[in-house]
Protein backbone atom coordinates (compact mmCIF):
# COMPACT_ATOMS: atom_id res chain seq x y z
CA UNK A 1 0.00 0.00 0.00
CA UNK A 2 1.23 3.43 -0.86
CA UNK A 3 1.30 6.33 1.55
CA UNK A 4 1.50 10.00 0.73
CA UNK A 5 3.89 12.23 2.58
CA UNK A 6 3.84 15.99 2.47
CA UNK A 7 6.47 17.42 0.22
CA UNK A 8 9.11 19.50 1.99
CA UNK A 9 10.77 22.34 0.21
CA UNK A 10 13.69 24.57 1.00
CA UNK A 11 11.79 27.44 -0.57
CA UNK A 12 9.60 29.35 1.87
CA UNK A 13 5.89 29.35 1.22
CA UNK A 14 4.00 32.49 0.33
CA UNK A 15 2.80 32.94 3.90
CA UNK A 16 6.38 32.70 5.18
CA UNK A 17 7.52 35.29 2.63
CA UNK A 18 4.77 37.63 3.75
CA UNK A 19 5.84 37.24 7.39
CA UNK A 20 9.44 38.02 6.45
CA UNK A 21 8.33 41.12 4.55
CA UNK A 22 6.36 42.31 7.58
CA UNK A 23 9.38 41.87 9.83
CA UNK A 24 11.71 43.85 7.59
CA UNK A 25 12.32 47.33 8.87
CA UNK A 26 11.97 50.16 6.46
CA UNK A 27 15.27 51.86 5.89
CA UNK A 28 14.88 55.58 6.38
CA UNK A 29 17.46 58.17 5.60
CA UNK A 30 18.90 60.11 8.50
CA UNK A 31 18.06 63.22 6.47
CA UNK A 32 14.38 62.53 7.22
CA UNK A 33 15.02 63.20 10.90
CA UNK A 34 17.45 66.10 10.76
CA UNK A 35 15.92 69.54 11.05
CA UNK A 36 17.18 72.35 8.86
CA UNK A 37 19.06 74.87 11.01
CA UNK A 38 18.70 78.60 10.58
CA UNK A 39 21.68 80.92 10.69
CA UNK A 40 20.28 82.60 13.83
CA UNK A 41 18.03 81.70 16.73
CA UNK A 42 14.88 83.85 16.71
CA UNK A 43 12.39 84.89 19.37
CA UNK A 44 8.72 85.66 18.75
CA UNK A 45 7.16 88.23 21.09
CA UNK A 46 3.55 89.30 21.61
CA UNK A 47 2.43 92.68 22.92
CA UNK A 48 -1.10 93.36 24.12
CA UNK A 49 -1.82 96.92 25.18
CA UNK A 50 -3.27 96.84 28.68
CA UNK A 51 -3.18 100.37 30.08
CA UNK A 52 -3.25 99.06 33.66
CA UNK A 53 0.21 97.50 33.13
CA UNK A 54 3.60 98.90 32.21
CA UNK A 55 4.75 98.62 28.61
CA UNK A 56 7.28 95.92 29.52
CA UNK A 57 4.66 93.96 31.48
CA UNK A 58 2.52 93.87 28.33
CA UNK A 59 5.33 92.30 26.30
CA UNK A 60 5.49 88.49 26.38
CA UNK A 61 7.97 86.07 24.88
CA UNK A 62 6.02 83.39 23.02
CA UNK A 63 8.74 81.06 21.79
CA UNK A 64 12.23 80.73 20.36
CA UNK A 65 13.27 78.64 17.37
CA UNK A 66 16.36 77.94 15.30
CA UNK A 67 15.19 75.54 12.58
CA UNK A 68 12.98 75.86 9.53
CA UNK A 69 10.62 73.21 10.87
CA UNK A 70 10.23 74.91 14.25
CA UNK A 71 9.53 78.25 12.53
CA UNK A 72 6.68 76.71 10.53
CA UNK A 73 5.35 74.83 13.55
CA UNK A 74 5.16 78.10 15.47
CA UNK A 75 3.78 80.16 12.57
CA UNK A 76 1.05 77.62 11.88
CA UNK A 77 -0.11 77.65 15.51
CA UNK A 78 -0.43 81.39 16.16
CA UNK A 79 -3.18 83.78 15.17
CA UNK A 80 -2.72 85.54 11.86
CA UNK A 81 -1.82 89.20 12.29
CA UNK A 82 -5.09 90.27 10.70
CA UNK A 83 -7.00 88.46 13.46
CA UNK A 84 -5.26 90.24 16.35
CA UNK A 85 -7.10 92.89 18.33
CA UNK A 86 -6.22 96.52 17.85
CA UNK A 87 -3.30 97.49 20.08
CA UNK A 88 -1.52 94.15 19.68
CA UNK A 89 1.87 93.49 18.09
CA UNK A 90 3.96 90.54 17.02
CA UNK A 91 7.73 91.01 17.05
CA UNK A 92 10.31 88.62 15.67
CA UNK A 93 13.84 89.44 16.82
CA UNK A 94 17.14 87.66 16.92
CA UNK A 95 17.59 85.83 20.19
CA UNK A 96 19.15 88.14 22.75
CA UNK A 97 17.60 91.30 21.28
CA UNK A 98 14.40 92.52 22.91
CA UNK A 99 11.87 94.35 20.73
CA UNK A 100 12.39 97.75 22.35
CA UNK A 101 14.52 100.76 21.49
CA UNK A 102 16.22 100.57 24.89
CA UNK A 103 17.94 97.29 23.97
CA UNK A 104 21.67 97.84 23.30
CA UNK A 105 21.44 96.38 19.77
CA UNK A 106 18.56 98.72 18.87
CA UNK A 107 19.74 102.01 20.44
CA UNK A 108 21.63 103.22 17.37
CA UNK A 109 19.29 101.53 14.95
CA UNK A 110 16.54 102.64 12.68
CA UNK A 111 13.63 101.04 10.93
CA UNK A 112 12.02 100.66 7.57
CA UNK A 113 8.29 101.15 7.90
CA UNK A 114 5.40 99.94 5.75
CA UNK A 115 2.08 101.59 6.58
CA UNK A 116 -1.12 99.84 5.54
CA UNK A 117 -4.60 101.27 5.37
CA UNK A 118 -7.50 99.64 7.22
CA UNK A 119 -8.68 98.18 3.92
CA UNK A 120 -5.35 96.42 3.38
CA UNK A 121 -5.61 94.38 6.58
CA UNK A 122 -7.63 91.57 5.01
CA UNK A 123 -6.04 91.76 1.58
CA UNK A 124 -2.33 92.30 2.25
CA UNK A 125 -1.28 92.31 5.91
CA UNK A 126 -0.81 88.57 6.47
CA UNK A 127 1.07 88.09 3.20
CA UNK A 128 3.35 91.11 3.81
CA UNK A 129 4.07 89.97 7.38
CA UNK A 130 4.84 86.38 6.30
CA UNK A 131 7.15 87.61 3.53
CA UNK A 132 8.92 89.82 6.07
CA UNK A 133 9.34 86.87 8.45
CA UNK A 134 10.71 84.69 5.65
CA UNK A 135 13.22 87.40 4.71
CA UNK A 136 14.39 87.53 8.33
CA UNK A 137 14.72 83.82 9.06
CA UNK A 138 16.02 83.12 5.55
CA UNK A 139 18.72 85.80 5.92
CA UNK A 140 17.60 87.34 2.62
CA UNK A 141 19.54 90.57 3.09
CA UNK A 142 22.77 89.12 1.66
CA UNK A 143 25.83 90.57 3.38
CA UNK A 144 23.65 92.83 5.52
CA UNK A 145 21.60 90.23 7.41
CA UNK A 146 23.76 90.88 10.48
CA UNK A 147 22.52 94.48 10.37
CA UNK A 148 18.91 93.37 10.91
CA UNK A 149 17.63 93.10 14.49
CA UNK A 150 14.08 91.99 13.78
CA UNK A 151 10.64 93.08 12.65
CA UNK A 152 7.37 94.21 14.21
CA UNK A 153 3.78 94.20 13.02
CA UNK A 154 1.51 96.71 14.79
CA UNK A 155 -2.26 96.25 14.63
CA UNK A 156 -3.99 99.60 15.06
CA UNK A 157 -7.49 100.96 14.49
CA UNK A 158 -6.38 103.63 12.02
CA UNK A 159 -4.08 101.32 10.07
CA UNK A 160 -1.43 98.67 10.56
CA UNK A 161 2.36 98.90 10.29
CA UNK A 162 5.19 96.51 9.56
CA UNK A 163 8.71 97.60 10.45
CA UNK A 164 12.13 96.06 9.95
CA UNK A 165 14.55 97.22 12.65
CA UNK A 166 18.22 97.74 11.84
CA UNK A 167 21.28 97.91 14.08
CA UNK A 168 22.98 101.13 12.95
CA UNK A 169 21.30 104.05 11.21
CA UNK A 170 24.73 105.42 10.19
CA UNK A 171 25.57 102.33 8.09
CA UNK A 172 24.01 103.75 4.93
CA UNK A 173 24.96 100.82 2.68
CA UNK A 174 23.25 98.33 4.97
CA UNK A 175 20.21 100.52 5.58
CA UNK A 176 19.61 101.10 1.87
CA UNK A 177 20.20 97.44 0.97
CA UNK A 178 17.80 96.22 3.67
CA UNK A 179 15.09 98.66 2.62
Amino acid sequence: MATAEPETSTNPTNSEEEKNDENKQEIVSLEDYIKHPLQNRWALWFFKNDKSKTWQANLRLISKFDTVEDFWALYNHIQLSSNLMSGCDYSLFKDGIEPMWEDERNKRGGRWLITLSKQQRRADLDRFWLETLLCLVGEAFDDHSDDVCGAVVNIRTKGDKIAIWTTDYENKDAVVHIG
